[in-house]
């Protein structure tokens, strides 16, 4: 583990399928951001997928254990944010596409034994289809919790802002779905996407941490690096110690230019912050 912290310390990373590398994420090209994150002292990283499926586990795992790092979740953002499919569009050959998409995500995670986490994929609403559109993302989430399941992982759905999706904006939207499914799942918590929402981060984190498979953070109201003494932290750690969180910290932000200072100071920043051992 990264010293000081009881949970393992990742970042947000593109796999080689992506068009191009994601912008909160490491900016280069997966070995040799790999070989960076392992220099500063990460312990993994959750690897953002745009169609990459279990044939890939085996070079993926392979590229990223030979920095000794750990993949530690697999991400489907590029899905819709490169290709524009989501399981909302009212094309239904595009929604059959993205839920493709995501099957395939699921089988990699499988392949490498770790959560696959759903975010903006789901899509936005067009005035009077609201309903229909819901039913579908419904539909396909149920499937995508099965599949995970079957192949060994586990879904972990994000509660994001309005900006990014029309759908399950609060931990509790998100449950509700979560409750509905067949198949574990569970959340991811965006301290970004908490905050635009209007969310106290510290209350939400509290209230679900034993139900969080992932914390993804960031600064606030930029959206970048953290900083030292970022009060926010200290609070944060009591609140996933005390609610007993058992998964990973990512470190999802802008890279302010330079992806190796970025994560450097991500790094340090929490670190730093870490309770002193009694």
């Amino acid at each position: 583990m990264t010293a000081g912290l009881p949970w393992p310390l990742a970042y947000t990373v593109s796999g080689d399928d992506c068009a191009a590398f994601m912008p909160l994420g490491f900016d280069a090209r997966l070995a040799e951001a790999v070989r960076h994150l392992s220099e500063l002292g990460y312990d993994g990283v959750e690897v953002q997928v745009r169609e990459s499926g279990a044939h890939n586990a085996e070079a993926l795992a392979r590229t990223v254990e030979s920095a000794g790092l750990k993949v530690l979740g697999i991400g489907t953002g590029p899905v819709a944010a490169q290709d524009r499919l989501t399981l909302t569009d009212p094309a239904p050959d595009v929604r059959r596409h993205a839920l493709g998409r995501l099957l395939d995500a699921a089988r990699l995670a499988g392949a490498l034994g770790v959560p696959v986490t759903l975010g903006q994929t789901r899509g936005t609403f067009l005035p009077g289809l609201e309903d229909m559109q819901r039913l579908w993302a419904e539909r396909a989430v149920r499937q995508l919790a099965r599949e995970a399941a079957e192949r060994g992982s586990r879904l972990l759905l994000e509660p994001q802002s309005r900006s990014s999706t029309s759908l399950w904006h609060t931990p509790e939207e998100a449950l509700a779905v979560i409750d509905s499914l067949d198949a574990p799942a569970g959340l991811v918590l965006d301290t970004h996407h908490l905050e635009a929402e209007g969310a106290d981060v510290i209350r939400a984190v509290t209230g679900h941490a034993e139900n969080t498979g992932c914390l993804q953070l960031a600064a606030p109201v930029t959206r970048g690096p953290l900083t030292v003494g970022d009060p926010r932290l200290p609070a944060l750690f009591t609140a996933l110690r005390q609610g007993g969180f058992t998964g990973w910290l990512t470190l999802e932000h802008t890279q302010d230019g330079n992806s190796f200072k970025a994560a450097a100071r991500s790094w340090t920043a929490l670190t730093g912050a870490a309770p002193t051992p009694s």
